[in-house]
């Protein structure tokens, strides 16, 4: 039960943080809430699919076809973050400055970006295709069902819970200031999921580790609840590889430096007509 437990917790944490990040930086956007709920179901309905193939996804690559599946996932969401962040950069300031405007912009016809559907749909998908390859390997090691339920059961109340939590102590922020926060926090999302991502290809021998720098996991492990929090909100790893820093530095220097670029009075002339 334990181990079910502290699994599913870890997952639905950090599914749940990153949609109450996406969902404080997107408030007031008419249409939001239709487009996060549509993207929760496509993620759990993908994550049900995973749990039909997880024999054929396990055996996958001589073995790494976990690796190979949440890198690839990974990297798609890292994608998608990016472009939310520049999209937001060009329409949430004005969306954060007047949220009532949320009213006229759904009567005049105006939608918000469909990539938020996506966006959440991933990041469901990948952390409850984990969850479902993890209790595959439980469930394997002779782990009782009534075990497994109880404490996924439980895990996913606690997550959901936590993240809730962060969610409310975002929506406490200004509007004036959220937009900036909220910059800030899906660019180290991004990033350490890119460096996430890094890590499964050199577990899959696909990238080169580059050495490993340091290990603070004496002071800090990645699997404590803290660990946890930190590695999701901003890619914190005990023992990083060069690698994973490389992919690190590579997403914030294209955000910021696409943000740069749009903040420049020529690409915001450009973006208004």
């Amino acid at each position: 039960m334990l181990s079910a437990l502290i699994i599913v917790f870890r997952e639905v944490l950090e599914a749940a943080l990153v949609v109450g990040i996406v969902c404080a930086a997107t408030r007031g956007v008419p249409g939001r809430n239709a487009m996060v709920g549509a993207g929760i179901g496509l993620g759990i309905g993908g994550a049900l699919v995973v749990a039909l193939a997880a024999d054929a996804i396990a055996g996958f690559a001589s073995g790494m076809g976990q690796e190979l599946f949440n890198a690839l996932v990974l990297i798609a969401v890292v994608v998608l973050l990016s472009g939310h962040i520049l999209w937001m950069s060009t329409h949430g300031e004005k969306l954060a400055r007047d949220a009532n405007a949320a009213g006229e912009a759904v009567r005049s016809g105006e939608r918000p970006p469909r990539i938020l559907i996506a966006l959440v749909g991933l990041a469901l998908l990948r952390e409850g295709s984990e969850v479902v390859l993890f209790l595959y390997g439980i469930a394997a090691g002779g782990a009782s069902v009534a075990a497994m339920a109880s404490g996924s059961a439980l895990g996913v109340a606690l997550g959901v819970l936590a993240g809730a939590t962060l969610y409310g102590g975002l929506l406490r922020i200004p509007s004036r200031h959220l937009f900036a926060v909220s910059t800030v926090l899906l660019t180290l999302l991004a990033a350490g999921m890119a460096a996430q991502a890094a890590k499964y290809l050199i577990q899959a021998d696909y990238l080169p580790a580059l050495g490993y720098l340091w290990d603070t996991g004496w002071l800090l492990s990645n699997d404590s609840v803290l660990g946890t929090l930190l590695a999701t909100l901003v890619g914190y790893e005990a023992e990083p590889a060069g690698m994973q820093l490389i992919f690190y530095g590579a997403v914030i220097a294209a955000v910021f430096g696409g943000l740069r670029y749009l903040r420049r009075p020529s690409a915001l002339a450009a973006s208004a007509c």
